[in-house]
């Protein structure tokens, strides 16, 4: 598992653009039967790539549960969401099988011991994108299909930022500790996300963009709204956002999100917005 600490807004200033995709860009995630993991100190977020191909794999493959979290296993005192963005698969939670479809989202509550990743079809493998926060408390395990999401359609096509959040692990959906996820879907002609742009002081947040057509790229916005850089990223790509960035991305054609916060609260509208003709 690979180690990322937090970065200073007034360091990120004088970075290059190694430098910069070095402390924020999580790529190479899904490969064949490993976890992908970073563990990031902002907020102490865990991101995951895992693709099950041949054999079961458990969630903390590769993984010293002890060294880098002092617990006995991975959610003893964690939380985790993911969601599928591959072939049909399971995921197997201390005996339970959840069968995941493409886009469909899983929700593992705090104090689950076994947690095993399988693709029905090793030639169309299941790819799992799995966030995990700190947990003091522990809910419901649940599936989530794409109707179970709560919607909010915003934007427009004349600003080209049409698009529709689904909210699924949301307050306005199921009780967690702190860990919320969804995913965000352009409409086509659309590739402007999260404008105006933001941030949010209390919370940080990882993004990961899948559907991004070959030979096409995002180029997320991040840093300070005074101060903004950007990370030029490819399909099924993740970036985190410390609390005091601007998350905000434009495609040079249309694409998918996941995003995923943890922190303080859970308030949506706890955010500052930073107009756009303020951005520099």
């Amino acid at each position: 598992m690979e180690i990322r600490y937090s970065a200073n807004p007034n360091d990120m200033k004088r970075y290059t653009t190694e430098e910069l995709r070095r402390e924020f860009l999580i790529k190479d995630l899904y490969q064949p039967d490993t976890v992908q993991a970073v563990y990031s100190h902002v907020d102490r977020m865990v991101t995951m790539g895992i693709m099950p191909v041949h054999e079961a794999v458990s969630i903390d493959k590769g993984v010293d549960v002890w060294k880098n979290f002092g617990t006995h296993y991975f959610l003893e005192r964690r939380e985790a969401g993911m969601f599928n963005i591959g072939g049909a698969g399971k995921v197997t939670v201390d005996g339970t099988v959840y069968e995941l479809g493409y886009k469909d989202c899983l929700y593992i509550t705090r104090g689950a011991k076994e947690v095993l990743f399988t693709s029905n079809d090793p030639e169309k493998p299941a790819k799992f994108y799995l966030v995990s926060a700190p947990a003091h408390c522990s809910y419901d395990t649940r599936l989530l299909k794409l109707e179970d999401a709560a919607k909010k359609p915003c934007g427009d096509a004349s600003t080209a930022n049409k698009r529709v959040i689904n909210q699924f692990i949301h307050p306005d959906v199921l009780k967690t500790c702190q860990l919320s996820m969804g995913m965000t879907v352009l409409e086509g002609g659309s590739v402007w996300n999260t404008m105006p742009a933001h941030t949010h002081e209390r919370r940080m947040e990882v993004y990961m963009y899948f559907e991004v057509p070959e030979n096409e790229v995002v180029f997320h916005m991040m840093g300070e709204g005074q101060e903004t850089r950007h990370i030029v990223m490819q399909n099924e790509q993740a970036v985190i956002s410390p609390s005091w960035s601007i998350h905000a991305g434009v495609g040079t054609g249309s694409y998918t999100f996941i995003w995923a916060m943890g922190g303080e609260n859970q308030a949506f509208d706890d955010m500052d917005v930073i107009p756009t003709t303020e951005l520099r």
